[in-house]
């Protein structure tokens, strides 16, 4: 009885559905935020640019911010309602919505990437390439938690975290990074981290409204539901399996290297030696150590490699690097560490000789151009302005002696026909002219007479 009691209690306290909130309104929220249209649909666009751009300068901040903006979650969650309350009309029409706003922001992201200067794949892109069965349990919590929070009263801030915990945005982005720069393989990667979120925060909504007692809606045949179901799970396992071998790779690669770190600290550290690097050779099964100071014995070398097999490195022979071989790997690396710093240094001295060279050849056609444009502008001016029988035109620095400053102005210096009058209208027009035909931010007109 005592035992009844405490179940009863557990129960009571973990019981959700007393918080539930009315089917229909939760039912009527969800799907008034399937649909990309209008401002929804700018609202993801603007947040797709958000998200590019702190994936770009790999600003974590940004990142987030832009997830919090984000609408992404909303046909996603009203996938996995449409399963849980078989209606294939919303079901549809949320894969349909999906299907859009999926495909415009692949599109943005790669819009973005190929007009961005800065081509670099930094850590926060790299970092949604490589998906894992962490990433399936992360979404699959993640929704769980979303629907909840929707499902019942005082939603508090849920959705908001559960947005920049199943991280929707960054792999769409690095989807599109992918396409702009021809990384297939990041393309890949990227998108199916997007696929295992979409997959199991759908999933989890699901479970969450069948867990509800949410009403649901009859199939023409009950083997219609089972089919229904079935195809559910089936693409929850297949898209569960690759990222669960990526996992396992992962995990083995881990449990590798720290049993190297742990045969190189028990079974070679010695006073007075120091472990520069180690290196696995698996082509030749070689663990190849770097080490400086005092010498490690033949009769240690021998007993570590004895040893080997109780860390899982009974398939490698081990190969020891020091003394003389020490330090000239020591100094092959710092070699090609100056090799690779001047090249950098080349590069920058490269790209500032560039932006000189532009800036000389952008000042050049300005005077080239003037000169250029005076025979065509004399011409033109013997139809418009007949007064006028010479023109100069030149670029000059105009300097103040008694406030030092400078002024940059196009000079226009033309000789008049002393026969014929130029009024003062004409002579505004003149001006106004000639600063419209040379595009100028400034000119000044000078003028002498001659018979």
């Amino acid at each position: 009885m005592g035992n009844n009691n405490i179940i009863s209690k557990i129960r009571a306290h973990f019981n959700i559905m007393p918080d539930k909130e009315d089917e229909q309104e939760i039912i009527s929220q969800i799907t008034s935020g399937i649909s990309f249209r209008g401002a929804n649909l700018w609202v993801l666009i603007f947040a797709i640019f958000t998200a590019s751009l702190g994936l770009n300068v790999n600003s974590t901040a940004v990142i987030i911010g832009a997830m919090l903006i984000s609408p992404l979650m909303g046909p996603i969650i009203g996938m996995g309602l449409a399963m849980g309350i078989n209606d294939l009309d919303l079901l549809r029409r949320a894969a349909k919505n999906f299907g859009v706003a999926t495909l415009i922001s692949v599109l943005t992201a790669m819009v973005y990437f190929l007009i961005t200067p800065l081509g670099e794949a930094q850590s926060e892109l790299l970092a949604r390439t490589s998906p894992t069965i962490y990433d399936v349990l992360i979404a699959t919590f993640g929704g769980a938690a979303g629907i909840l929070a929707l499902c019942t009263k005082g939603k508090g801030n849920v959705i908001p975290g559960v947005a920049i915990a199943t991280a929707l945005m960054p792999p769409l982005c690095t989807a599109g990074f992918g396409l702009a720069t021809g990384h297939f393989f990041y393309f890949l990667g990227a998108f199916y981290l997007f696929f295992i979120n979409t997959v199991f925060i759908s999933l989890a909504t699901y479970v969450g409204v069948r867990l509800m007692h949410f009403e649901r809606k009859e199939f023409k045949t009950p083997g219609l539901a089972k089919k229904a179901q079935r195809m559910v799970m089936g693409i929850a396992i297949v898209t569960m399996i690759p990222a669960a071998l990526m996992t396992v790779g992962i995990v083995r690669r881990s449990i590798f290297d720290n049993n190297v770190n742990r045969f190189l600290k028990v079974e070679l550290s010695q006073n007075g030696t120091q472990i520069i690097s180690s290196e696995v050779d698996k082509n030749k099964s070689v663990l190849n150590i770097v080490a400086v100071g005092r010498e490690i014995k033949d009769s240690t070398k021998k007993e570590a490699e004895r040893r080997m097999e109780q860390y899982g490195l009974a398939q490698y022979s081990l190969n020891i690097i020091q003394g003389e071989q020490s330090d000239s790997v020591l100094r092959l690396n710092y070699r090609l560490s100056q090799i690779n710093n001047s090249r950098e240094d080349e590069k920058k001295k490269i790209m500032e000789m560039s932006a000189q060279i532009t800036d000389l050849n952008s000042r050049l056609s300005d005077y080239t151009r003037l000169e250029t444009m005076s025979s065509d502008v004399s011409s033109e001016m013997k139809a418009l302005f007949p007064q006028v029988k010479t023109i100069s035109l030149s670029r000059v620095v105009e300097a103040n002696r008694d406030t030092s400053a400078t002024r940059r102005f196009v000079a226009a210096i033309i000789s008049l026909d002393g026969r014929k009058r130029m009024t003062p209208e004409d002579t505004k027009r003149l001006h106004d002219w000639l600063q419209t035909r040379v595009k100028a931010d400034s000119l000044a007109v000078y003028s002498s007479s001659t018979r």
